[in-house]
């Protein structure tokens, strides 16, 4: 796979907020892209379970609302709404925690639609200061490059071994340079600048297994 990394780091739009919840304070991460097919089309690949797979991860489940999913070795949850082909909402269970995603599909015109993401999550202090945003929103970042892959062309995937792909020239300029988008929104939301490219080379370490230099 040979990627022009800095089109599809350049092709998401990334925010960084909070809301309060009855449960108390929560950060808020969005990401969005906008994609060459229609919306019918990028609704059905983000969820249809034959399609999940092609760009994301094996999917397993009751994909109605009220029903429970699972992705193969990541998150599992609750589908709580569902308007086709517009948006759904569902928990997002992992590591024993659970947080709240959105996923909203919108036309564009002239062919096109844009995928928005919305995580919501209760993130201890220590942890955000330590990674940051890109802590999960690098992982989306995957996503949505998955996803244009798999527009561009059903056949095309991301790399069974991602550990590789990531370790690989390619894969660490790709988390590099994701780890970076992060840290620029983090740093529109008010963060401290060392501060955000501390946590961003944090990130981007997790993510290669590679320390900065």
């Amino acid at each position: 796979m040979t990627l022009d990394v800095a089109h599809h780091i350049s092709e998401v739009t990334r925010t960084v907020g909070t809301r309060t919840l009855e449960s108390g304070e929560a950060r808020v991460l969005t990401a969005s892209r906008v994609y060459p097919t229609d919306a019918a089309d990028l609704w059905d690949a983000v969820t249809n379970p034959e399609r999940i797979p092609r760009w994301f991860l094996p999917i397993s489940g009751d994909l109605r609302p009220g029903g429970h999913y699972s992705l193969e070795g990541n998150a599992s949850g609750t589908i709580e709404e569902c308007d086709p082909p517009h948006r759904f909402a569902a928990t997002w269970e992992f590591g024993g925690q659970v947080s709240w995603i959105e996923v909203r599909i919108t036309e564009e015109g002239d062919g096109q639609a844009r995928f928005t993401l919305e995580h919501v999550a209760h993130v201890d202090d220590d942890m955000w200061a330590q990674y940051g945003p890109g802590a999960t929103g690098v992982g989306w970042d995957g996503a949505l490059l998955g996803l244009a892959l798999h527009v561009a062309d059903e056949a095309a995937a991301m790399p069974d071994d991602l550990g590789a792909w990531a370790a690989s020239e390619e894969g660490r300029a790709f988390y590099g340079a994701s780890s970076a988008a992060w840290r620029d929104a983090s740093i529109a939301a008010g963060t401290d600048p060392a501060e955000a490219e501390a946590a961003a080379q944090r990130t981007t370490a997790f993510y290669t297994g590679v320390e900065a230099g």
